[in-house]
This record gives C-alpha cells, sequence and structure tokens, in this order.
C-alpha cells in the first residue's frame, strides 16, 4: 500500500493528484520552483520541497533534483502528471530504481511510444491503421500536401504543413532546428496531410492482470498552433460501430507494448470515416476530466491503484451523458495567441460544483486562485472548465453560462473565444474539424463579448463606481454624490484606456438625476464603489466594478470590459520616443534577425522572443531604418522594455 505520493509537476494536475490522494488516505509531497513558493499545489501537500531556480530545465526537469525531493521527503511513490518527465522513460526507469513505486506505465512502453517514427511500425504490425511514412528526401508534388513532424514531441513543436513542394526543404530545416531545441532529437519525418480531419482519441485503462479497458472517445480536434483548447465526449462524429472499431485499435495498441495504467491512443479521423494511428500518449491527459464525468470514474485514483496491484474489473461502467472541456488560457487570440502574464486579482468562476466529484455538473480544475502571480516560465493556462450534462447541447449551455458569467481581473484571457465556440452553430452542429477555427475566422470568434454600447455603459459605471469610493473615503456633507453641485457648471470626467482606445466619461448628476452624453437616457439607480445599477430606456443592469493595479475591470450581462485608468496629469517622463518598438511581455531573446543601421519592411521579424514555452516573433511596425537595437540573444526583457528604434524613411 502506497503511503505517500510525490506528484512532479505542478498546477493544476498536481492539485488534482492530490486530490485523489486525499480521497484514499494518502500523504502528499509537492516539488516547487521559486516562481512557485507560493503556488496553490504547494500550499496544499502535506510537504513541499523546493526545486531551486525557475526555468522548466532546472527544476521541474531535472530529474535528478526531482528524484532526490522524493528521497528527502520519504516518498513512497512518484506520479508524473502531464508534461515534464511523465514520458521520460530513463526517469521512469530511475524511479523504480531507487525502490519507489512508478505510478505510470512500464519503462519500456514509454521508449516504445517515445519515438513517433519506430511507434508507426510498432502499430503497422499490431494491425492498428497507419498513415505511410515519406521520406523528406524523396517527397515530390505528388505526395502534397504534407505534414512534417517531429519524431521525439508532440505540442506542434517541430510540425510544418507544406503545401509546395518548393517550401518542403524550408520546412524540414525548420522543424528540424525546432524540434533538436525542444526534444533534443531533430529527427523528423512526413506523412500526408489529411484535410478536413478530426483529431479523436480513446481513453485506455490497463492492469497489470491483462486487463484492458477502452473508455470511448474523445474529440478534440478544436487547436490552435497544434494545440488543444477544447475536447469533450463523446465525439458528434462517432457511431457505435466506428466506436467500437477505434476501441478495438486502442485495446490492440496497448496489448501490443504490454501497457498498464492511464492512457491515450491518438487517432486522425478522416471526412471519410477512415482513422488512422497518430500516437500513443503514456500518461494521463489533460483532457482526462470529459472521460471520468461520462464514465462516473476517477482515473488518477485508478492509476494509483493499480500501480498497487489491484485488479479491474473486467469490464468499464456505461457511458451516460455529454461532458465538454475548455482550456482557459492567459493569451490574447486576436494577437496572434499572445501569452499574458502579470497578477491574476480576481478569479471566479460561479456555478462550479461545491464537492469535487468526478461527474459533476460543472467541475473546475484549476492551478490558480485570486492574487496568483502568473509568470513567463511555465505553460499560460489557469485552469480547465468542464460541463457535464445528458446532452451536448445543454453541457454547451452550462459551460458558456457560467464562464460568460466569470469574474477574471488582471489577464487577457480566452474566455470570450471560448465562450463565442460553445455558443456558433457550426460547433452546435458538431462540425469540428481541425480546420474549425480557421474556417470560421477569429474576427468572429474572437470579438469581445461586450460591444461598443456595452463598452461605453461599463465606462459610465466605472466613472460612477470611482466617485463613490472617492466619496466613500472623503464623505460629503449630507451624504450628497460626489459630483453635486446645487448650481451646475462643467461636468465631472473620467478617462479610461478601453478595448477601442481612450474613452472620456463626462456627467453631471443633478436635481433630476444623471446627465451623460455617452449614454443618453440612462438613469442611475444606485451607484457603490463595486456595485452600479443603472436603468436604461425600462431596462435594469448591474454592473460589478472591482478597481486593482491600475485598471478598472467592469462585469456585467452586457459583457466583462476592462479599462486602464488614464491619470489626469501625465508624468513626462513616462513619454516613448516615436518609433519605439516595445516587448509585449517578459521574455528571453532567443534570436535577433536585425542589426542597428539596417534598413527594414513592414511586418519585417526583427527577433523571436520567448515565453511560457511559446516563441513569439517581434515584427516591425513600420518600413524604416533601425536606428537603435537595445538587445542581444540570450537577454531577459520585461514588458515595456524598448527593444529597437525604427526611424521612418523619409518620402
Amino acid at each position: 500500500m502506497i503511503k505517500s505520493v510525490l506528484v512532479a509537476n505542478r498546477g493544476e494536475i498536481a492539485r488534482r493528484v492530490f486530490r485523489a490522494c486525499r480521497d484514499l488516505g494518502i500523504g502528499t509531497v509537492a516539488v516547487c520552483s521559486d516562481p512557485d513558493a507560493a503556488a496553490p499545489h504547494a500550499r496544499e501537500a502535506d510537504v513541499a520541497v523546493r526545486l531551486p531556480g525557475a526555468s522548466p530545465a532546472e527544476t521541474y526537469l531535472d530529474a535528478g533534483l526531482v528524484l532526490d525531493a522524493a528521497k528527502r521527503s520519504g516518498a513512497a511513490a512518484v506520479h508524473p502528471g502531464y508534461g515534464f518527465l511523465s514520458e521520460n522513460a530513463e526517469f521512469a526507469r530511475a524511479v523504480i530504481g531507487a525502490g519507489l513505486t512508478w505510478i505510470g506505465p512500464p519503462p519500456e512502453a514509454i521508449a516504445a511510444m517515445g519515438s513517433k517514427i519506430e511507434a508507426k511500425k510498432l502499430m503497422a504490425a499490431a494491425g492498428v491503421p497507419v498513415l505511410p511514412e515519406l521520406d523528406p528526401g524523396r517527397a515530390g508534388a505528388d505526395d502534397l500536401p504534407l505534414l512534417v513532424k517531429a519524431s521525439a514531441g508532440g505540442g506542434g513543436r517541430g510540425m510544418r504543413i507544406v503545401r509546395d513542394i518548393g517550401e518542403l526543404d524550408g520546412a524540414v530545416a525548420a522543424a528540424r532546428r525546432e524540434a533538436g531545441s525542444a526534444f533534443g532529437d531533430p529527427t523528423v519525418f512526413c506523412e500526408p496531410l489529411l484535410e478536413d480531419a478530426r483529431h479523436i482519441e480513446v481513453q485506455i485503462l490497463a492492469d497489470a492482470h491483462g486487463t484492458v479497458w477502452a473508455l470511448g472517445e474523445r474529440e478534440c480536434s478544436i487547436q490552435r498552433r497544434h494545440q488543444k483548447i477544447v475536447e469533450e465526449a463523446p465525439s458528434p462524429a462517432v457511431g457505435p460501430e466506428l466506436r467500437a472499431a477505434l476501441c478495438d485499435a486502442a485495446v490492440n495498441a496497448a496489448r501490443a507494448i504490454g501497457y498498464t495504467g492511464a492512457g491515450t491512443v491518438e487517432f486522425m479521423l478522416a471526412p471519410g470515416g477512415r482513422f488512422h494511428f497518430l500516437e500513443v500518449n503514456t500518461r494521463l491527459q489533460v483532457e482526462h476530466p470529459v472521460t471520468e464525468c461520462v464514465y462516473g470514474v476517477d482515473l488518477v485514483r485508478l492509476q494509483i491503484e493499480i500501480a498497487e496491484g489491484a485488479r479491474l474489473p473486467d469490464a468499464p461502467p456505461a457511458p451516460r451523458g455529454h461532458a465538454i472541456e475548455v482550456r482557459l488560457y492567459a493569451e490574447d487570440p486576436a494577437r496572434d495567441w499572445r501569452p499574458a502574464s502579470g497578477t491574476l486579482h480576481t478569479f471566479e468562476i460561479p456555478g462550479v460544483d461545491d464537492e469535487f466529484t468526478v461527474s459533476a455538473g460543472l467541475r473546475l480544475d484549476s492551478g490558480v486562485e485570486s492574487g496568483a502571480e502568473v509568470g513567463v516560465h511555465y505553460d499560460p493556462m489557469l485552469a480547465k472548465v468542464i460541463a457535464w450534462a445528458p446532452t451536448r447541447r445543454a453541457a454547451a449551455r452550462r459551460l458558456a453560462a457560467s464562464l460568460r458569467g466569470a469574474r477574471i481581473h488582471g489577464l487577457t484571457t480566452n474566455r470570450d473565444l471560448l465562450v463565442r465556440i460553445m455558443e456558433d452553430d457550426a460547433f452546435l452542429d458538431g462540425a469540428t474539424d481541425t480546420g474549425y477555427l480557421d474556417r470560421i475566422g477569429l474576427a468572429v470568434l474572437a470579438a469581445p463579448l461586450a460591444g461598443e454600447a456595452a463598452v461605453r455603459v461599463s465606462a459610465l459605471a466605472a466613472a460612477l463606481a470611482g466617485a463613490a469610493a472617492d466619496r466613500a473615503s472623503a464623505p460629503v456633507l449630507g451624504g450628497l454624490p460626489s459630483g453635486w453641485r446645487n448650481l451646475r457648471s462643467q461636468p465631472q470626467r473620467r478617462s479610461f484606456d478601453g478595448p477601442s482606445g481612450t474613452i472620456e466619461v463626462a456627467y453631471h448628476l443633478g436635481r433630476d438625476g444623471l446627465h451623460c452624453d455617452l449614454c443618453p437616457g440612462t438613469r442611475l439607480v444606485e451607484a457603490a464603489p463595486e456595485r452600479v445599477v443603472l436603468d436604461h430606456d425600462g431596462l435594469r443592469e448591474t454592473f460589478t466594478v472591482k478597481a486593482a493595479g491600475g485598471a478598472v475591470h467592469v462585469d456585467s450581462r452586457l459583457g466583462p470590459v476592462s479599462f486602464a485608468v488614464v491619470p489626469r496629469f501625465a508624468d513626462p517622463q513616462a513619454r516613448i520616443a516615436p518609433g519605439s518598438l516595445l516587448a509585449p511581455m517578459p521574455g528571453t531573446v532567443v534570436r535577433v534577425e536585425t542589426e542597428a543601421g539596417a534598413t527594414v519592411t513592414e511586418g519585417q521579424t526583427l527577433l523571436v522572443l520567448e515565453a511560457m514555452k511559446m516563441e513569439h516573433r517581434i515584427a516591425a511596425p513600420a518600413a524604416g531604418t533601425v536606428a537603435e537595437l537595445n538587445v542581444g540573444a540570450g537577454r531577459q526583457v520585461e514588458a515595456g522594455a524598448v527593444l529597437a528604434v525604427i526611424e521612418g524613411t523619409p518620402e
């Protein structure tokens, strides 16, 4: 019997494993980097062990450091979560070699699936359908379109789509560089690109006594940068006959490599109904909650019990209903998925079930809480929100309503995108292949939930709440509202930087009520520092307002809006030279592609910044000459730092 488990991970997956351990009466050990010292997962564990440093390479990816933490803490077992060391066969061997229990598949199974090229050969020999592998050096125009893939990795790294044979050599070279940097192995291969295909995966669970479960399929086709953002079970495209074939193939794949524990066999499903093996993820998947909700099982608990030698029943439980999961990221879809970092002042998701159960109606698996600091060293995923309901449309509606009502302040997120997906007719009709985002378009899906009219009335609410806060801190005679005058002269004014630029709110509060040209016909019902009620044409709307970190966040039925407060008197020292190119986020400069004095064109890449496990191109905003270049490769920069100055070319 395992008495304590060290989770070699962080964030929401560490908290998820700790939850299962507490239910089983097992002690918990966390590891935490320096930026994670006060993170929820570090606080919730019975014991936390510091991993000195900040970057993944010097902390969570250092197998020796993590194993030493397990030994020093007295942990009896190690659960790897997902990512980091979860699919590292050598780490699994080291854990077992140290006399600890490895809560995962055999190292040999991990190693067998570590190379996509070798994995495809094994699966083909086991009778699992695979796509043909193409030699990049021999591919021709007749083979197009092609997908270049890294043999050793995933997550979209080392992957390129080729539609023109003239682009193949460059795509292969770029994929090799990226794969070598990300995985330490530059090996790549090509395979046919399946257009309009769906990403379908089957959850498997196997014990050491020969029983293998296939817990139905999940659909994970809605992706950005080849990374999933929406997952659901079951797939709207899979019927009973296809489901049986997929599950049979997944079980054959598991048996072919002697698999035990939880894993996922991934497939691409072509429009005609044929499916092809993609890979085996030899770990727990991020999207495992949708399977838990539909089948009523605790996959983490079962992982632990299998590691203790338990037997699975002969057959899994019967599925019921539908579950959808969305990944809430600190990123801006409208700006090339730019990640955000800083303080998450408020994080509240309404409607979440109070007690954690695997089959909850609305479930939150989160790595953050209100007040958390989100840094630049790790993936920008904040949480997963999962809805279960008897039908797919009911689950989507429940999820959309909760996300609409969420209060998320301090960081830009993809929340509005996720709501629009849940409410989109194409999504509700099940038209969710891997081209979904491109087909519908971010102009539609990434549009803010709050329209221009909502922004204006939210700005008025922010101004009135600010005045109420001023009144509360400095009461005036008789409790009259701030800005009230017996003889009206100048209006009260407050300015904000909003989604569409600077907006000025000018208003009067007189004996006959509120007068504001920005929102004519609006009547003030109530104004407090954090709550404003307005009546417009007989519609009474309530706005919750929170000021934090130099910003004001307004939430209402009309959609969330965040404003930066414009000071009445600007600091002259804060002015930035024209043509300055600013760092959009904190990060590390990994490559500089220009030099001082160079002539550049609009949109030309000047340097590449790495933050939150992704590379971001920093392009010239206009044509001109590089008058200043203030950074070099390897340099750390803060958000807002001046990277370069571009002087325009005289006409």
